[in-house]
């Protein structure tokens, strides 16, 4: 099991880093710049707040701005998202993945998931309230 979650990463780290729209200079990095994204090690993220989950999973697809994109598949925009008002489908699609989207429930723990939920429904112009909990998340495991 562990090989084909890593394998997944893999790939998803290879799709963040074609699609990135701008390139990362070394200023961007030493100054935590937006275009900075980390790669976790192994088979989990290392990760911990929204943002850093977000730039590390999400952004690749979906992209920095939450926006969406088209072109080899359709990456949905979160920005403005109101499906994204509904909690418990954020976390579901986060936790088992939908149509194209990878699950990242194996790579994930429940705090991970809370955090780049929350931080994907209030960013990009969503302004939902109540936040996700990670005792939430485990029930939707």
């Amino acid at each position: 099991m562990a090989r084909s979650t890593l394998s997944l990463k893999a790939m998803l780290m290879a799709l963040l880093m074609a699609t990135a729209t701008a390139p990362v200079s070394a200023r961007d990095v030493a100054q935590d710049s937006p275009r900075t994204f980390t790669i976790s090690p192994g088979y989990r993220f290392t990760e911990t707040t929204g943002e850093a989950l977000y730039n590390a999973t999400c952004a690749g697809c979906h992209m920095l701005d939450g926006k969406g994109a088209q072109g080899a598949g359709h990456y949905p925009a979160l920005a403005g998202n109101p499906a994204l008002e509904a909690a418990p489908y954020v976390i579901t699609n986060v936790l088992h993945g939908r149509a194209a989207m990878p699950p990242f429930g194996d790579t994930m723990d429940d705090d991970q998931v809370a955090a780049v939920v929350n931080y994907t429904r209030t960013h990009f112009g969503n302004r939902f309230t109540g936040s996700v909990t990670p005792s939430q998340v485990k029930c939707l495991r």
